[in-house]
């Protein structure tokens, strides 16, 4: 039977309870699921077009909150360098791969309401979801979120909440809300069925590259959920023997918010006990997370690919959105992160050393021109 389990201290807990988090240690769960044999190439062309394609690597089966998500296509942008557009997401960002995830087993415990907490994207795409399965739905956000993000969280229905003193005082508050008696807290950090939904990513790249990956992910990294999925994907793949070679995994954060960034290149395998909780301005505000709870498992993740952390400053992350723009590309500011931090990289460079690809992952609607 699927169970949560915490990575720090082994508590265990069954999936059909609203325990948010290990209630020993307060972190995040994780999930004991491992995929079913039978997945290749050759199995998926007649079926469904989208990420639930990939049945025996979920843990969740025969969704009713699909929208269709899943299957972005891949552009080349460079020699070396290839975007793949989960922009073009229903709710027009990657968090609709987790989000559905999340939604769906909300569906099947059937609390009385939904909480949950974000910068825009997540919120966006888990108030979408509950609109899909019928589900009360509360999300909080930092004063200061986008109004094109909490327009359209309105939109589907969401009660929102604006919180003042920036992300962490939300992820605070989300945390008490989630504590009170029949609430889902549909965490894209704290929940692993939302890991379990973003590493379809990977596996998308593995079908789309004909049963291969590239010598490199470049992903941009707040809570490290799209990073995360990517080493739970390429664990996976590899243990089942559909690859030969696993990839480097290129975090990419803000120079002005890079705590994830620092602690790598010291040598330490956590942030700080004294990391500041309160995040500097920047762009791209998807990844300015100052305190992420996954810390340990990311900074794990990047060294175990033979990967490293890059950071991107705020005039980089402007031309970088320019720059696509003017190759038709519409991405958000986040967005755009990695292609700020690989765009001038030479083919000859091991970093992108048998390719990279990039995730275009929120549309520029939702934030506008840096």
């Amino acid at each position: 039977m699927t169970t949560y389990h915490c990575p720090v201290d082994g508590t265990r807990s069954d999936t059909t309870a609203l325990t948010w988090c290990c209630p020993v240690c307060r972190g995040p769960w994780d999930l004991d699921f491992t995929p079913a044999p039978g997945l290749t190439p050759n199995a998926l062309s007649a079926r469904v077009n989208s990420l639930w394609r990939y049945e025996e690597s979920l843990p969740l089966a025969s969704p009713r909150v699909s929208l269709g998500e899943g299957r972005t296509p891949l552009v080349p942008l460079t020699d070396t360098v290839t975007a793949k557009l989960d922009y073009l997401m229903p709710t027009l960002s990657f968090k609709d791969r987790g989000a559905v995830l999340l939604a769906e087993l909300a569906r099947r415990l059937a609390p009385e309401r939904v909480v949950a907490d974000s910068t825009g994207n997540a919120g966006t795409s888990v108030a979408a979801y509950c609109a899909r399965a019928g589900l009360d739905c509360v999300v909080y956000v930092p004063e200061g979120t986008s109004a094109k993000k909490t327009g359209q969280i309105r939109a589907h229905g969401a009660r929102l909440v604006t919180v003042a003193g920036g992300r962490e005082a939300t992820a605070l508050a989300a945390r008490a809300a989630a504590d009170e008696p029949g609430t889902f807290y549909a965490s894209h950090v704290f929940n692993p069925y939302f890991l379990h939904g973003t590493k379809t990513y990977v596996y998308e790249l593995w079908e789309d590259l004909g049963g291969r990956l590239p010598g490199a992910l470049a992903v941009p990294v707040g809570n490290g959920t799209l990073l995360l999925g990517a080493a739970l994907a390429v664990a996976e793949l590899d243990a089942l023997g559909l690859i030969t070679a696993r990839p480097r995994l290129i975090a990419v954060q803000a120079e002005a918010v890079a705590p994830l960034a620092a602690a790598f290149h010291a040598g330490a395998e956590d942030l700080p006990p004294d990391a500041p909780a309160v995040a500097a301005p920047t762009l791209a505000e998807g990844i300015a997370i100052p305190r992420p709870p996954r810390a340990r498992q990311i900074l794990a993740a990047v060294r175990a690919s033979g990967g490293t952390f890059l950071t991107v400053p705020e005039d980089a992350v402007r031309e970088a959105q320019r720059d696509l723009a003017g190759h038709g590309f519409y991405v958000e500011t986040t967005g755009v992160a990695c292609w700020a931090a690989v765009r001038d990289r030479d083919r000859g460079d091991d970093l992108v050393r048998g390719g990279v690809v990039v995730p275009l992952c929120g549309a520029g609607l939702k934030t506008g021109m840096g």
